[in-house]
């Protein structure tokens, strides 16, 4: 049954491909040997100069390369955006392990089951959105017919979970069995979970930035993981080493001098698994003569991931951010085992747990979606639209230091700011997504609110953390400057669009950066050291 299900999914994909490579070839233009050497950014283009010639959507005679955007990432930016307002009921008090996320693969697959596809779901269709949905008199009906389309996904998952648990377990052995015969350490690497992809993503980001930006921030995040060591997890881990590497040393030698030795029975199950607690004893021992700065290797981290709650700002070195980070960034066993025990507690999630957050669900809904011509039904997160969505802190924060815009534009951001926001994304994601895309993005034309604030962040990336650090008077302003200003991190393609200013000395020239990204990145940190100074001149850091 496994390979009847796994070589009819490849005969799926291998047509999907095909129909894909079709279109390139016919309607795009573009060689199967030139698709390697085409940016996104140029398949957009050709994709947009087909809609005028073919007129694909006619519903409208072009299409941005928002719309485009729209259109592939529709479901994903509701996901995105209801991670980020905490409408959806992922995090658990566990018994002895405190706080802990639960987004896995199966869960996922489930929850999209259930808000966007079937006959059931809310979207009626791939692009729409029920009307029924879009009228708050009938909120609790709505809420009560999801809850018991919760239940019914739930019990059909438990009902099913024991198939589930052996496709699991299949799938795992003949997916990591020979990786980790070659490599047992595999089990010591860590990965960004399925929650820290959907945290720290941007609205409108496809799959290929997403996992470009991650890959860039990987070695960082291993870094600051590794900083924090247990002396005593680390004098068990080299006995435990030491005594696993010599036994383990033996039988190699055995074998090379005796090949009949690897005949004998289980002699490679034993030594897979030496190899095995080696490999796990090597991450809870230290670097030798390293010393880690847990606030400097957060902020590397920052550059890169662009989002982290604010709270962890003068406490990266404590062991509840470290496990908070955890949740983002887990052990590839801890993945592994997430994922195994998937089938067993999704079926519970879903019939206690998930039912309790259906009115959050249908009101989300309600209040966050609109209707795009030619697109559909889209989150309203998504449109980027600081008036609507975005956060007045922040936006109030890049006003301050934008001194080269016009006084008719500084009064429109001032406007913005005094106006009530209905539904503010958290932690400046509204902003942050908006500035990732007019960069990725460059021929995009953003609406006139939002371009107002983009330029005023041009002008803001030309101040000196110096200054930053003298502009903000609370610490509640501090998460909202770090996310106008960790934005600097920009592709090398991008920076005509926006003008990052060079490497300066901070605090007296006891610290440097080098580039503007890194600088502006970092004064997240700098600024709460130099208000420390200023108000205790002879103190420490």
């Amino acid at each position: 049954m496994f390979w009847v299900f796994r070589t009819v999914r490849f005969v799926y994909h291998i047509v999907y491909y095909w129909e894909i490579r079709s279109f390139y070839l016919s309607v795009l233009k573009i060689k199967e040997s030139e698709l390697d050497n085409f940016t996104w950014t140029e398949v957009q283009s050709r994709l947009r100069q087909a809609q005028k010639d073919h007129l694909m959507c006619i519903h409208k005679a072009e299409l941005s390369d928002l719309d485009i955007h729209h259109r592939i990432l529709r479901f994903t930016n509701y996901f995105v955006a209801m991670v980020n307002k905490h409408v959806l009921p992922i995090t658990f008090q566990v018994p002895i392990f405190g706080e802990m996320v639960f987004l896995t693969k199966g869960l996922k697959y489930n929850l999209e089951l259930i808000l966007f596809w079937g006959s059931g779901a809310p979207f009626d269709s791939s692009w729409h959105l029920k009307e029924e949905y879009k009228r708050a008199s009938k909120r609790q009906e709505l809420a009560d017919r999801l809850s018991k389309r919760m239940r019914t996904v739930g019990f059909v998952n438990l009902v099913l979970s024991p198939l589930v648990v052996i496709w699991q377990l299949l799938h795992s052995v003949f997916r990591y069995a020979e990786e980790l015969k070659r490599d047992p350490s595999l089990l010591g690497v860590r990965k960004w979970s399925m929650y820290g992809r959907f945290y720290v993503r941007h609205f409108n980001e496809l799959d290929h930035e997403l996992d470009a930006r991650l890959s860039r921030a990987y070695n960082h995040a291993s870094r600051y993981t590794r900083a924090f060591v247990s002396p005593f997890m680390a004098i068990v881990a080299r006995h435990l080493q030491f005594i696993c590497g010599s036994l383990l040393f033996v039988l190699i030698c055995l074998t090379l001098w005796d090949e009949d030795v690897i005949t004998v029975e289980h002699v490679i199950t034993l030594m897979s698994g030496l190899g095995g607690i080696v490999a796990i004893c090597s991450a809870f021992i230290p670097e030798e003569n390293v010393v880690y700065f847990h606030d400097d290797l957060l902020a590397n981290v920052l550059v890169h991931i662009h989002y982290l709650p604010g709270w962890w700002v003068e406490q990266a070195h404590t062991a509840k951010v470290r496990a908070g980070f955890a949740q983002l960034f887990q052990l590839k066993v801890a993945f592994l085992a997430e994922e195994l025990l998937s089938p067993i507690i999704t079926p519970f999630v879903l019939l206690y747990h998930f039912p309790k957050a259906s009115l959050k669900v249908v009101d989300f809904l309600r209040n966050n979606t609109v209707d795009v011509v030619g697109v559909g039904d889209v989150c309203s997160f998504a449109q980027l639209d600081v008036r609507r969505h975005g956060d007045p802190l922040c936006q109030s924060i890049t006003a301050k230091t934008a001194t080269h815009v016009g006084q008719e534009k500084l009064e429109k951001v001032a406007k913005m700011t005094s106006e009530p926001v209905a539904s503010p994304a958290e932690e400046c994601k509204t902003e942050l997504s908006l500035v990732h895309f007019a960069l990725t993005n460059p021929e995009w034309k953003p609406p006139e609110s939002s371009q107002t604030y983009l330029e005023c962040l041009q002008q803001n990336m030309r101040v000196a953390p110096s200054e930053l650090g003298q502009i903000v008077q609370s610490d509640d302003e501090l998460p909202s400057l770090l996310a106008t200003a960790v934005i600097a991190n920009v592709p090398v393609s991008s920076i005509a669009y926006f003008t990052l200013t060079k490497p300066k000395k901070l605090d007296g020239g006891s610290m440097t950066y080098q580039d503007g990204a890194t600088n502006h990145s970092s004064c997240y940190f700098t600024c709460k050291r130099m208000r420390k100074r200023m108000r205790h001149p002879l103190g420490e850091d």
